[in-house]
C-alpha cells in the first residue's frame, strides 16, 4: 500500500480504489437461469417461506402442487400474486411453480409474491426497476413479536385487581 502522508493522498487513494468498484457496478447484469431456464428466488412474509421458480410460459401458477385458484381461494390473494407480472407487464408469460410453508394463507401470498418478483429480475434483469419501484424486491420484515414472561401476551398485562 502506497504511504499516506497528508490529506490529497489520502482522498487520491480512495478515490482511486472506489472506480473499479463504480464500473463493476455499472455493467449490465446478466440473467440467472438453471440448466431447465428457470431462476429461482426465496420469498419471506411474517412466517412464511416460499420457494419460487420462474420459467416462461403460459401464464400458469403451482402452489405446493395445486393451481392458484385452488390454494388461495380468496380472490385478494390471487391478486396479490398476479401484481409482479402486472407492474413488469408480463402478464401470461411465465410459469410459477412455488412451493410455501409457515405462517397463514396471507403470509404465504406475501411470500410468493416477493419471490415471484425476485426471481422475475434475477430472469430479466430489465425488470428490475419496475419492481424496485413498486417496492416488490424488499422484505417485508414486519413478524408477530414473541410473547413474554409474565404477560398475558406479548405487551398485553393481567387483568390488575386493586383489592
Amino acid at each position: 500500500m502506497a504511504d499516506i502522508k497528508s490529506l490529497d493522498d489520502l482522498k487520491s487513494a480512495v478515490s482511486g480504489s472506489a472506480a473499479p468498484a463504480a464500473a463493476e457496478a455499472a455493467a449490465p447484469k446478466t440473467p440467472v437461469r438453471d440448466a431447465l431456464g428457470r431462476s429461482y428466488a426465496t420469498g419471506k412474509r411474517k412466517d412464511a417461506v416460499a420457494r419460487v421458480w420462474v420459467k416462461p410460459g403460459s401464464g400458469k401458477v403451482v402452489v405446493n402442487g395445486k393451481e392458484m385458484a385452488v390454494y388461495f381461494a380468496r380472490p385478494v390473494l390471487q391478486m396479490i400474486l398476479k401484481q409482479p407480472f402486472q407492474i413488469a407487464n408480463v402478464e401470461g408469460q411465465f410459469d410459477v411453480y412455488a412451493t410455501v410453508a409457515g405462517g397463514g394463507l396471507s403470509g404465504q401470498a406475501g411470500a410468493v409474491k416477493h419471490g415471484i418478483s425476485k426471481a422475475l429480475q434475477l430472469y430479466e434483469p430489465s425488470l428490475r426497476p419496475a419492481l424496485k419501484a413498486a417496492g416488490f424486491l424488499t422484505r417485508d420484515s414486519r413478524v408477530v413479536e414473541r410473547k413474554k414472561y409474565g404477560k398475558a401476551k406479548a405487551r398485553r398485562s393481567f387483568q390488575f385487581s386493586k383489592r
